[in-house]
């Protein structure tokens, strides 16, 4: 065996530039794999704790007939009296924040075009607005006594061309069917970049929102985030009700869990076409090593080398290859790991519907699928390599050491 080694190592050394950029192939194609799997284990994971932060939360409870789509103001499509009944979540040990939040449609009106918008109201020293006061840009975050401010999002500021002190004019759709237009101060913007939730969402204090909308002691939904995600389905399950429905981050996501398993299909297709090109330059860069070692395979085949030895030295050539690609794919795969993790891809406003997307895309790779990805580079690298293998070991002696056919 010893022997074979020394073999099949000499042979990759003797042309070193060959063997280096067929290892070099392979690496490109396993760092290739690698930030695809990152971009796609992070988008899935951070468009989850989008939607939780900023839609769903980790749960929330609304009433039966409420449709969140519909944003409904009529007073038997919301929850009644929502302060009593976050008072008791809050008190839960496992609850985090529970908030009543007020959802109307509206729009900004401008002397050039109008935008539409979705209201929310409000409760501002909520710890579940932590996201819009961490990500404050401009001006002031809302309190509890700012009755005729609002807060905007940068992209929606933007196109109104405001900034946080001037004035908006705000139409929002009322209970009874009407609309009601107030002038407004733009007390603070907020950037949570995430431009399809910021275009879109004002927030103004929660009583105001009521008042406005002519909903008093009423509120779209409670909003509720917990101290560990995990424990969502036991806090539900105690919390059950004839009166309201208990939408979970589960229910909210199931465009995110429906996107990741098509992902997940054509990313295994698109893995095997990337192994396959890169495999086939190895297959290649073996196979010339054949036509070139012709009369030495015949040499070795005379002198008492059996069929199954010639193999196993072209396997192990193939191995030594693969190592070589799967640990520079490694180090190349990894640094984009890094730089997709730290910077991010800018994707600009991409949101789609039923999920939240920022306008940059960030890698995550787990072990798991680094160990899988480099396993998977390996094994099809040898698979490949049987064919010039096999080739190789079936040349009768007599035929090579004339030169071949």
């Amino acid at each position: 065996m010893k022997t074979t080694f020394n073999l099949a190592l000499r042979d990759l050394l003797r042309n070193p530039r060959r063997s280096f950029f067929s290892a070099f192939a392979l690496a490109g194609g396993l760092a290739l794999m690698m930030i695809m799997a990152a971009i796609t284990e992070g988008d899935v994971r951070d468009s989850m704790s989008l939607n939780i932060q900023l839609q769903s939360g980790h749960f929330q409870i609304q009433a039966k007939d409420y449709s969140l789509d519909k944003t409904s103001l009529t007073w038997s499509n919301l929850v009644e009296d929502p302060d009593a009944i976050s008072a008791k979540l809050a008190a839960l040990p496992e609850v985090k924040a529970a908030t009543p939040r007020l959802y109307a449609s509206g729009m900004v009106v401008t002397p050039e075009k109008t935008y539409s918008v979705r209201v929310t109201g409000i409760e501002p020293d909520s710890a579940a607005n932590d996201p819009y006061r961490q990500g404050l840009v401009a001006g002031e975050f809302l309190t509890a006594g700012d009755r005729d401010s609002v807060l905007l999002g940068q992209p929606l500021a933007d196109k109104l061309g405001i900034t946080a002190g001037g004035t908006i004019t705000l139409m929002v759709n009322t209970s009874n069917g009407e609309v009601s237009q107030q002038n407004f101060n733009v007390k603070g913007i907020y950037n949570t970049r995430t431009p399809a939730h910021d275009k879109l969402t004002v927030f103004m204090q929660l009583e105001k929102a009521q008042a406005i909308t002519q909903t008093a002691g009423h509120a779209s939904t409670i909003f509720v985030l917990l101290n560990d995600r995990e424990q969502t389905a036991a806090v539900t399950s105690a919390l059950q009700s004839d009166r309201y429905k208990i939408i979970t981050w589960i229910d909210a996501s199931k465009m995110v869990f429906e996107l990741q398993k098509m992902t997940s299909s054509y990313m295994g297709i698109l893995y095997f076409i990337v192994l396959g090109i890169t495999a086939t330059i190895i297959v290649n860069t073996l196979v010339m090593s054949v036509f070139e070692r012709t009369r030495e395979i015949g040499i070795l085949s005379a002198i008492g080398f059996k069929s199954r030895q010639i193999t196993v030295m072209f396997l192990i050539e193939s191995a030594m290859l693969a190592v070589l690609g799967v640990i520079l794919g490694l180090v190349l795969g990894g640094l984009l790991v890094l730089y997709s993790n730290k910077v991010g891809f800018y994707i600009g406003d991409f949101g789609l519907s039923g999920m939240l997307l920022r306008e940059r895309l960030y890698g995550y790779m787990t072990v798991r699928n680094t160990v899988n990805l480099s396993l998977l580079a390996f094994f099809i690298t040898i698979i490949a390599s049987l064919y010039p293998a096999t080739m190789a070991a079936r040349m009768q002696a007599v035929e090579a050491l004339r030169g071949g056919k």
